[in-house]
């Protein structure tokens, strides 16, 4: 009889979510052995010998056809279904791959869409692994994740806006974002420095003259590429770049409030804002409100990323899309051809940005 090399437990439908949650061991915690379907019991419900579901779930000759069926059909009905490192061990493959993330926040889950669509029909499954927005895990956060999943539990990994690229893995790896661009790992990046342009053009256009910014995190290279943006388009139009008006945001909600009503409490406050990133628009957005000022009519106020949030936003966001779900899907494609032994014809790729004009902007002093 040919035991089982591990005991199986189930995996549920759908992507399974991981945290670095501090457990004692530092792995994945593993599911409540209740409930378990296990290889014994379908072995005794289809009235078979352990050794036989085990061939019948590795394919191995000497089970006959009706057998085979009728076994399969069992498994199905009780739902039962290998573990992962079980799965792993038989086969050098989980069909497993995994998404990382620093934590999980709108752009973070967007991508996770986007991987999610990149490998429907693939035969692949989906693990996200977040390593908890703990803050002495900023830097190198990316190298501990891999260390617990990859090989046992993945076969490759999404990092989404990694510190480090300079990673190394018992498997293949993407980043989307990566903090300071392209480096060694295949990446997927969006045009952060057109569309930029694109939205403060938009202000300029409207007759904007006096624009204020709330940049983003200046570690990150896509957050300097927007600032970067938001000068340029003012140089081109022979406005000038006022550092006074300029404040950080961080890419953090709170942090960009206090920008935001530092900039609309100046002595001669913009008349319109550009946001680095959505979160940081929409905190502008409150607080204008906060202040008794009516968007568009005295505050024009641009974002960028085109989170769903964005269009629900009171009035609606103008904003800068950068397809963060086609990047998540791009780089799921990315990783599976790797995981194929294929070779990438471009090992980094950079997605065009397009505009998003809503309700929130409008002619300095005049009703949109």
């Amino acid at each position: 009889m040919e035991p089982d090399p591990l005991r199986d437990h189930v995996v549920g439908p759908g992507p399974v979510v991981g945290t670095d949650d501090g457990t004692p061991d530092g792995h994945l915690p593993l599911p409540s052995p209740r409930g378990r379907v296990t290889m014994q019991q379908v072995a005794a419900e289809a009235g078979v010998s352990i050794s036989t579901v085990s061939k019948v779930l590795n394919a191995r000759y000497g089970v006959s056809t009706a057998t085979v069926d009728h076994v399969t059909r069992v498994i199905e009905r009780l739902g039962y279904e290998a573990s992962l490192v079980a799965r792993s061990l038989r086969n050098r493959r989980t069909n497993v791959v995994g998404v990382l993330v620093m934590d999980f926040e709108p752009f973070s889950t967007e991508v996770l869409k986007g991987v999610s669509d990149g490998i429907h029909g693939s035969g692949y499954e989906l693990i996200a692994y977040s390593a908890g927005g703990h803050v002495e895990a900023r830097v190198g956060w990316e190298r501990r994740s891999l260390s617990r999943l990859m090989g046992s539990l993945v076969d490759g990994a999404v990092l989404v806006t990694p510190t480090v690229t300079d990673v190394q893995a018992d498997g293949p790896v993407v980043a989307v974002d990566p903090h300071t661009g392209p480096a060694g790992l295949p990446s997927v990046a969006a045009d952060n420095l057109q569309g930029a342009r694109l939205g403060v053009e938009h202000l300029i256009g409207l007759g904007h003259t006096r624009i204020g910014m709330i940049t983003g995190r200046s570690d990150l290279l896509s957050a300097q590429q927007r600032h970067q943006g938001y000068c340029e388009a003012l140089v081109a139009a022979g406005l000038p770049v006022d550092g006074a008006l300029v404040r950080s945001g961080g890419f953090d909600p709170e942090i960009a409030r206090e920008a935001a009503r530092e900039l609309l409490s100046h002595p001669s406050p913009p008349t319109a804002v550009f946001a680095a990133n959505d979160l940081s628009a929409l905190a502008t957005l409150e607080v204008a409100t906060e202040l008794g000022l009516d968007v568009p009519r005295q505050l024009s106020v641009v974002g960028f990323d085109d989170i769903p949030e964005s269009a629900l936003a009171d009035p609606p966001l103008t904003t800068v899309q950068q397809p963060i779900r086609q990047m998540g899907r791009e780089a799921a494609q990315m990783l599976l051809a790797l995981i194929s032994g294929e070779e990438l014809p471009h090992r980094h790729r950079t997605l065009t940005t397009s505009f998003r004009p809503r309700a929130s902007t409008a002619p300095p002093g005049q009703a949109s």
